[in-house]
Order: structure tokens, then C-alpha cells, then sequence
């Protein structure tokens, strides 16, 4: 019988932990077992920090013996993607060039969520760098709907872990969808906030202007408990945003009325399958339902954004990578490499060239925010894609500006998003859709989230080798 301690959410382990019906080192040690139990066919973990996982435990259950309680994140299991710096325990970002790297420091991300209280399970798998694809010599993540299926570039590892119930929350970066694509190709939730929102000090960087810092969980609640930790400024990054962090879940998120989403039919349908479709317009019947009102809209031209970005991303990471490319290009894989020497080669001015039309659709997208609370979108054009199919789309410029048109415009622009589970395909694999805010527009991104996901089951559903047990089975067992 499946255990369902691995499928709590956040807000129900900080309530058993405080009734004292769950201990952290309890939980803690069912997470290591089903790690132990389930990685070998998954790969979703770098690296598992099991000793300092159960110290850690130990120190929550201490603080809970003497009534000091941090807050809802206080005990709970938490991954960490592999390019986010933790002190003295390996740190590679998927690369093989940084494979013996043990930080000397925390990132702030990592930091603040350790002050919360958090029990670090380990360091999540990711593609090379955060780039396209994962370095050759490292087995990537499996996607636990099947094996078979994509499981969302960059974040891999995070959505992986959050559907397989290897830990309760998550954090991953987002460059051009690599929070929201691993999160819909697994099924759960996964939050990009705006860009600056998060602090990127102690992370190694794919693209500055566009890694965004976010959380990947099981339902848009925990996202923003994950975020209330996370966000707001710090001096060691002088990029972070100086604005007040609000309550992230402050209200009652019992409706949508008030709430103003802009649908774009014909955006939305360009080159979209019937799959994806239909998770779209489930979503807008759930969001009437619910008191939003659908208003038509007009998205801004995005086609300059989806051709420049992949130009202005590798530009960013020749930048970033200028302290081991190429100076030790032969311990870097196909993939990645190609995208850094096409940055080298690129000239300036055509760099200021797409930077200009990146201000100018900004500035588009921007006005459309502030006439709507919420953009409606789909996270991908087709749901469920096998690995197979993606060996095919990637590497075509049409195919790859067909899987970027609904993500990199938000990078681009900078603007936060969050991509929420919409039901299963007729195959039983998950599809997905996306709600965009206009800048520091989480607070009403998660209401959203948190509204649809208390009104359906979609953000529920489990693979199929991690199903709930049915309730006459539970009976007969016991």
C-alpha cells in the first residue's frame, strides 16, 4: 500500500508537525527510503545529502520539543537544482567541468531556506550548464508518467522528484521554461517569478538577464510558501529587487471574482495540438466557474522575442561560462558547447539589435498586463511530447520556435508566470497550462492557482505506479 506521507503538502506537514502526529526525522527518513527506493530508475538527484538531511531533522525535532517553530517551511524536505551553491557539499550545475566544486558558501536561496527550517535531501539533476541538454557522460532524469516521455529540459530533476514524491517542494531556474516545462511534462506546479524577484547571488548562471529563480511544487500553495521565503532584495545581488515582499497567501482564495484573464484564441491556437486545446478550454470553464472574467485580448508580436532568444541566451552564457570556455572545452558536451562558440562568434551590434526589439516588445507586453490580472496561455504546443518526438523538434528552427512561442516572451520581458496542472491526455500523461502577471504579479497568480486547484483534482493526480490505493483495498488491507 502506497504511503501517502510522501504526497502531503506543505501547509499539511507544518500542521502535523505542530499536532505532533509527524516528527521531521520520521519524515525525513521515509523521503531518504523512497530516494533509496525509487532513484535508480529516475536519476532526479545529483547528489543525495542524507547524513545532513537527518542532522538537520534532528535539529527541527529539538526545536519543536522547545515550542520554537519557524514557520510552515520549518522541517519540511526540500531539493535543491544542482546550480544552486551549498556549502561544502557538491555543487556541479550538470556539468562535468565543476564536478569536484564544493562551495565555500550558501547561495541566498539556499540560505533562506535553511533560516526557514528547511531538511536539504540533496541536489537535483539538471541540463548541462541549464542549457538544451544534459552532458553526455550524466544519466538525465526519467519522467515517472513514463519513461518514455520528455521531461522538460533545464529543471529535469525538480519536476521529477516533486511527481515521483522523492521531496515535498523544490527549487529550479527558468531561462526560457525550464520551471514551467518540467513542471507540466511531471504533472505539478511550478512558479517563475519576476525577474529580480529572486536573488541570483551563489547560482551558477546560464543568462543573467534571463534566469529567473522559482519554486517547483505539488499545488501553487506551496509555491508560495516556498516564494515568501525566498524572495526580496539582497545586497549581494544588485539586481534583486528592492520591493516589499508581500503575504503571498493573505486572503481568502475561495473565488476569481474580480479577476480579469485575457485569452488570445489565436495566439494560444498556433500550431497547438487538440490535447492542448482541451486542457485550455477546460481551464476556462473552471476559471467562469470560479467568477474570473474572460476577456479577448491581442498578444503582442512574439516572433522577434522567439528568434532572438536563443542568439541573445548564448551570448549571455559565453559571458558566463568565459572562466572555463574555452579553456576547458573538452570537458563540456556537444550541446552546450555549440551554443557557447555560436555566443563567442555573434557580433555586438547585432546583440544591441535584439536587445532594442526585447525593450520594445517589453513595453507591448506590459500594456496588455496592465489592461488584464491574468494572461491565459498554454505552457507548450503539444502535451505530453515523447523524447523521441523532441530529438526531432529541438534541433529545427521551426519545431524550436514552435516549443518556445509560449515561454521565452516571458523571460524576454521578464514578467512572472506560473504553469499549473489541467487534467491528463487521453493516454493518462499530463497536460498543462500558464497564467502570466504583469511585473510583482505573484500575489495574484498564486490566488489564481490556489483557487482552481481547490476546485479541481487536476494537480492531484499521481503516475500511475505512485496511484493512490483505492479505499476498499485500504480497508481489506488493514
Amino acid at each position: 500500500m502506497e504511503d501517502e506521507l510522501a504526497w502531503m503538502t506543505v501547509g499539511a506537514l507544518a500542521d502535523a508537525y505542530r499536532k505532533k502526529t509527524l516528527s521531521p526525522v520520521e519524515v525525513t527518513e521515509h523521503f531518504l527510503r523512497r530516494i533509496e527506493a525509487y532513484e535508480p530508475d529516475l536519476n532526479a538527484y545529483a547528489c543525495i545529502t542524507g547524513e545532513h538531511a537527518l542532522e538537520t531533522a534532528k535539529q527541527c525535532e529539538r526545536d519543536f520539543q522547545r515550542g520554537r517553530f519557524k514557520g510552515p517551511l520549518h522541517g519540511i524536505p526540500v531539493g535543491l537544482k544542482d546550480l544552486c551553491f551549498t556549502r561544502d557539499i557538491p555543487t556541479a550545475g550538470g556539468m562535468r567541468v565543476h564536478r569536484e566544486f564544493r562551495p565555500d558558501f550558501d547561495a541566498t536561496v539556499a540560505e533562506r531556506l535553511q533560516q526557514a527550517g528547511t531538511v536539504l535531501l540533496g541536489k537535483l539533476q539538471l541540463t548541462e550548464g541549464g542549457f538544451a541538454r544534459h552532458h553526455p557522460e550524466i544519466a538525465p532524469p526519467r519522467n515517472p508518467w513514463n519513461p518514455d516521455l520528455w521531461t522538460g529540459v533545464s529543471s529535469s530533476g525538480s519536476g521529477v522528484a516533486i511527481a515521483a514524491g522523492l521531496c515535498t517542494a523544490s527549487i529550479g531556474t527558468d531561462t526560457g521554461g525550464s520551471i514551467r516545462y518540467p513542471a507540466a511534462a511531471n504533472g505539478v506546479t511550478g512558479l517563475k517569478p519576476t525577474w529580480g524577484r529572486v536573488s541570483r547571488h551563489g547560482m551558477f548562471e546560464l543568462a543573467a538577464s534571463l534566469d529567473h529563480v522559482g519554486p517547483i511544487c505539488r499545488s501553487a500553495e506551496d509555491c508560495g510558501l516556498m516564494l515568501q521565503a525566498m524572495a526580496g532584495s539582497d545586497a549581494r545581488d544588485p539586481t534583486s529587487l528592492d520591493a516589499t515582499v508581500p503575504d503571498y497567501l493573505a486572503g481568502a482564495a475561495t473565488s476569481l471574482s474580480g479577476i480579469r484573464i485575457g485569452v488570445d484564441e489565436s495566439y494560444n491556437g498556433t500550431g497547438a495540438d487538440a490535447e492542448t486545446l482541451s486542457a485550455l478550454a477546460r481551464a476556462i470553464d473552471a476559471l467562469k466557474d470560479l467568477g474570473a472574467e474572460i476577456v479577448p485580448v491581442t498578444v503582442p508580436d512574439t516572433m522577434p522575442s522567439i528568434e532572438d532568444w536563443p542568439l541573445h541566451c548564448q551570448i549571455e552564457a559565453a559571458v558566463a561560462h568565459a572562466d572555463t570556455y574555452p579553456a576547458h572545452k573538452d570537458a563540456y558536451g556537444p550541446w552546450l558547447s555549440a551554443g557557447l562558440e555560436n555566443g563567442l562568434s555573434l557580433p555586438a551590434v547585432l546583440f544591441q539589435q535584439m536587445r532594442l526589439r526585447r525593450m520594445a516588445f517589453t513595453g507591448r507586453l506590459r500594456t496588455l498586463l496592465g489592461q488584464v490580472d491574468l494572461l491565459l496561455t498554454p505552457v507548450q504546443p503539444f502535451a505530453a511530447p515523447l523524447l523521441a518526438d523532441m530529438d526531432a523538434i529541438e534541433p529545427s528552427p521551426e519545431g524550436l520556435a514552435g516549443l518556445l512561442r509560449f515561454t521565452v516572451p516571458f523571460n524576454m520581458a521578464g514578467v512572472p508566470a506560473i504553469s499549473l496542472p489541467a487534467g491528463l491526455t487521453a493516454d493518462g500523461y499530463p497536460v498543462a497550462i500558464q497564467l502570466v502577471a504583469r511585473d510583482l504579479g505573484e500575489q495574484v497568480l498564486i490566488r489564481a492557482g490556489r483557487v482552481l486547484q481547490r476546485h479541481t483534482r487536476w494537480h492531484l493526480e499521481r503516475p500511475r505506479r505512485f496511484a493512490r490505493t483505492p479505499p476498499a483495498a485500504v480497508e481489506a488491507a488493514a
